[in-house]
């Protein structure tokens, strides 16, 4: 077992789907992607993903692995970042961490802002759920996150960025994508995927909002993040909510449509331990109003 296959296997899972990882995330071919995780399934002893027709689910085998393969690869990202730091000069080193999705967006506009004034700054970058990354700049491992606004963390601050819309996430050819706008009426009867509670806070925006229009809507399945959400959508022609930011990511066998009335939003915030002294924190707050500015052109 290499360290290669962990990440192929990392990123297929987050991607749910073999296709999207090895174009978008490895930049390698399907077939070789397949190849090595039947690799990892032979070493391992068991098959870790169930194959299906739009794409893959991780067996409880391979959701077991999924947890120990991130912390390996977290572990080995820490060793090297420390012998680079003793064979070379120290630098300034700061920890950002981005829900997974959003450093497409807010990555390179905050990388820019911290290096206009600090050229020579080292900055540490990981992409992850948001009650992980809740729970790494509770033990003060990363200096500050882009994620939601997560509770239980009295000893965080969090500084709103952005409501994000939800839209309607379906297949390009489903019936619903005719219309221009979906309702929620429109839904009733269809596969609804949700997310689970592993994203305490989308979930509950969700639920609250199914609660508040007073129609039921029963869920036919729950993906733990939205890559696994848009992969459930893809393979069982079902439908789902999810925050308009995945449009930047979706295949392009799925597609999206804006909810009829007012669309529920979920907040995208920038947290950060209170106590924590950093100036370099410091100085990315006190340009947090341009990087939303810089952000919010792009995305027009």
């Amino acid at each position: 077992m290499e360290l290669r296959h962990l990440r192929y296997f990392v990123a297929v899972a987050d991607a749910g789907n073999l296709t999207v990882a090895a174009q978008r995330t490895l930049h390698t071919s399907q077939p070789s992607l397949s190849r090595q995780i039947r690799d990892l399934e032979d070493e391992v002893g068991t098959p870790l993903l169930t194959r299906r027709a739009r794409g893959v689910d991780l067996t409880p085998a391979g959701r077991a692995f999924l947890d120990h393969a991130r912390s390996v690869l977290s572990q080995v990202e820490a060793a090297s970042e420390a012998a680079r730091r003793v064979a070379g000069p120290a630098k300034p080193c700061f920890a950002m961490g981005f829900l997974t999705g959003h450093e497409l967006t807010w990555m390179p506009e905050a990388l820019r802002i911290l290096r206009d004034e600090l050229p020579n700054i080292d900055v540490m970058i990981s992409s992850q759920y948001s009650p992980l990354l809740a729970d790494g700049l509770s033990k003060g491992k990363i200096g500050a996150a882009f994620l939601r606004r997560e509770q239980g963390a009295p000893d965080l601050a969090f500084r709103l960025l952005v409501k994000e819309p939800l839209v309607v996430i379906l297949s390009g050819d489903h019936r619903l994508a005719a219309l221009k706008a979906i309702s929620l009426k429109d839904l009733v009867g269809e596969r609804f995927v949700i997310v689970s509670q592993t994203a305490p806070v989308l979930r509950g925006v969700i639920d609250n909002y199914l609660k508040r229009s007073g129609i039921k809507i029963t869920p036919a399945y729950e993906a733990d993040h939205v890559t696994m959400g848009i992969s459930l959508i893809m393979s069982t022609r079902g439908v789902g909510l999810l925050p308009a930011y995945v449009q930047n990511f979706l295949p392009s066998s799925v597609t999206s449509r804006p909810l009829k009335g007012e669309s529920p939003t979920v907040d995208l915030v920038l947290g950060y331990k209170k106590s924590n002294e950093s100036p370099i924190l410091k100085l990315l707050l006190s340009r947090l109003d341009e990087l939303v500015e810089r952000v919010s052109k792009k995305i027009r």
